[in-house]
């Protein structure tokens, strides 16, 4: 098969970026490009929950984008290319694989993931710490959800359940204490340690986290929304009994539907 419309995808990044290209193609550079890589992968992610493929393949295209306006800044500094990218990429799945590609054996998805974490150990020799290698710009959940789960691993974990609600509830205690002392700094940090250990819940029960944040998230501008339609005056002009009254039919609603 001939990748003809990726091939010309290439080049037009190249002309683009040339000199009688795009001046604001021109401009750009790792740095700025950050957020736009961000956006597009959070886009991209949208349209998989929506279930919607036409937008799949626009937003994930966007996705590409990015992947090739990055690999033609690093080449015209002859750092790499988007080929040496695509060789890495290729000899690390290769090399990740070896019940398929060699003569390990993987019965089971959970197989793979360990076998891909040895390896990833085996090939990552500079990380000393189990923490090594966790970016520090994912989202503090997802975050969260790295770094507890490569705590688990080596054994830091509690004995049960209840130990960790204990642990929450002590967390809401210590931020109390932060809240009546005007402490703002501390009622930060305990409201870190509070977050910290609720997505160790959520991981002990196999929630994921950020999903779950997500989802509560659009339930609440869901509900909002309808909020809005139910209205008869300004919500500004609600007293908290209305809003109560006014969430809880929004709630009703809802159900309905």
């Amino acid at each position: 098969m001939e990748y003809k419309n990726l091939k010309d995808l290439i080049k037009i990044i190249e002309v683009l970026r040339s000199k009688n290209g795009c001046v604001w193609d021109r401009a750009q550079t790792h740095e700025s490009l950050t957020p736009n890589m961000l956006e597009e992968a959070y886009e991209a992610v949208e349209a998989i929950k929506e279930h919607n493929p036409e937008h799949l393949r626009e937003e994930l295209g966007d996705v590409l984008l990015q992947v090739l306006l990055h690999s033609q800044i690093a080449k015209e500094s002859n750092e790499f290319d988007i080929e040496d990218v695509a060789k890495e990429l290729k000899d690390k799945l290769i090399h990740r694989h070896p019940h398929v590609f060699g003569n390990r054996h993987a019965l089971t998805p959970q197989d793979v993931v360990d076998n891909w974490e040895k390896l990833k150990q085996e090939e990552k020799t500079e990380r000393k710490s189990r923490m090594d290698g966790i970016p520090l710009t994912l989202p503090a959940l997802m975050a969260c959800q790295k770094i507890s789960k490569r705590a688990v691993k080596s054994g830091f974990e509690w004995d049960k359940v209840e130990t960790l609600l204990d642990c929450i509830k002590s967390e809401y205690d210590e931020f109390k204490s932060a809240v009546e002392s005007r402490n703002t700094d501390a009622m930060e940090d305990e409201m870190g340690d509070i977050f910290f250990a609720t997505v160790n819940l959520a991981r002990w029960y196999k929630i994921d986290a950020e999903e779950a944040l997500l989802r509560a998230n659009r339930k609440f501008m869901k509900r909002f929304g309808k909020m809005e339609e139910l209205a008869i005056k300004p919500l500004e002009e609600y007293s908290f009994d209305e809003y109560d009254k006014l969430w809880k039919q929004a709630k009703k609603e809802l159900r309905k539907t």
